[in-house]
């Protein structure tokens, strides 16, 4: 197989970081708002920056052109994808959950009206999506969440509790998950919809995290009453499109690239360093320790590229997407690891200590990579995925 580009998307990507250079905000690259940290300043930032990728077509650069995309190919989407990750572009997670989770779950499952409403502000950068997905008794094994919606004569009443809501006192919508059949089996009785959050009966209550950042919300549903255009395709089919949603969720096709920036920062940090004068990099522990993370990064960039391939050839990634976001948030731990064992003490330092090295990142990363392996579905749950997907276990004898 061969690994590299054409000239033309070469052209491209230099075309991407010649306008990241010049639309990258000063104050963005000031605040370093990573994974999880955002405050109201660097949301603020990130949206305004949001909405000029809309208006190139850049936030859903792989939509059709009907709903607000360029119709790109998934590789030069992936180009694009290194690039916005690599070079610390104010993309949060936000834009992953709305564009490549619900837009793309939205696109296949969804109405035309529906998708000219949601899709289209979506790739504009004009709307957000939160996540109702987890309960209080609903987490790793979703199927059992209890949130119902009730039909009425005109629409659907909603009452129940969602909890690790991403930015949902941000968002304009919830793609919320609800039993509408309580007695069918869990994986029969649940359905998708689109709640606006600004419906009387929704109450948001925030979740502080390990970095002292309002980034997760608990979600509260009382009497909250929905229009019946609010479901998402077939009534007690939403398990099947609440696992595609999940499959893509976990396809971060960009997480290599964003986690060769901190490796490359590591290791001209040890290049500089020196203790008596002699180079941090000349220690072979160290060199060990940097060159496996690099390695093992070569390789989920390859289980990237993987991915970005199947979406350009129309199969959807299954128990691959799960590979990939198990490697991940294993191989970030690891990463985050290494960055505080080779910085020693300066490591455990803050953002408002002098003494912090890179901008304190690697504390930072090392705090927030903690959520990293539940997201998504916790690790175990992606090795059973990809046992029962891929490797077809257990097998019948």
């Amino acid at each position: 197989m061969d690994f590299r580009f054409t000239a033309e998307d070469e052209t491209f990507r230099e075309e991407v970081r010649q306008w990241l250079k010049k639309e990258i905000p000063q104050r963005w690259i000031e605040l370093d708002a990573g994974i999880w940290e955002e405050t109201e300043e660097s949301w603020a930032l990130s949206r305004e920056f949001q909405r000029k990728l809309g208006q190139k077509g850049w936030l859903a650069p792989a939509y059709p052109k009907e709903y607000g995309g360029l119709e790109m190919s998934h590789m030069r989407r992936l180009i694009l994808s290194e690039e916005l990750n690599y070079n610390s572009a104010p993309i949060s997670i936000e834009a992953e959950i709305s564009v490549n989770w619900v837009g793309s779950a939205l696109m296949l499952f969804g109405t035309e009206e529906q998708k000219k409403k949601y899709v289209t502000e979506v790739a504009k950068g004009d709307a957000i999506f939160c996540l109702g997905y987890s309960e209080p008794n609903a987490g790793s094994d979703l199927a059992s969440v209890q949130t119902r919606a009730v039909e009425d004569d005109d629409g659907y009443i909603i009452n129940g509790q969602k909890t690790w809501c991403s930015y949902a006192h941000y968002a304009n919508y919830c793609w919320l998950g609800a039993r509408t059949d309580p007695e069918a089996p869990k994986h029969k009785g649940i359905s998708m919809f689109v709640a606006d959050m600004k419906t009387p009966g929704i109450t948001v209550r925030p979740l502080i995290n390990i970095l002292g950042r309002h980034s997760f919300n608990e979600v509260f549903f009382d009497d909250v009453r929905i229009p019946k255009n609010s479901l998402i395709g077939e009534k007690n089919n939403g398990w099947y499109q609440l696992v595609m949603a999940l499959d893509f969720e976990r396809s971060l096709i960009g997480t290599a690239a964003a986690n060769q920036r901190i490796i490359d920062e590591l290791v001209q940090y040890m290049i500089e360093a020196k203790h008596k004068g002699e180079s941090f990099a000349n220690d072979p522990l160290i060199k060990d320790e940097l060159a496996e993370v690099a390695v093992e990064n070569e390789v989920l960039r390859m289980m990237c590229y993987r991915i970005a391939w199947m979406y350009s050839q129309n199969t959807h990634p299954s128990y691959e997407s799960s590979m990939s976001l198990l490697f991940c948030s294993e191989l970030l731990r690891r990463l985050s690891n290494v960055g505080m064992r080779v910085l020693g003490p300066y490591g455990q330092l803050d953002m408002d200590s002098k003494w912090a090295v890179l901008n304190a990142r690697i504390m930072r990363i090392y705090l927030s990579a903690l959520s990293i392996g539940v997201g998504g579905g916790s690790n175990e749950i992606q090795r059973n995925i990809v046992a029962m997907r891929g490797l077809g276990l257990p097998r019948q004898q």
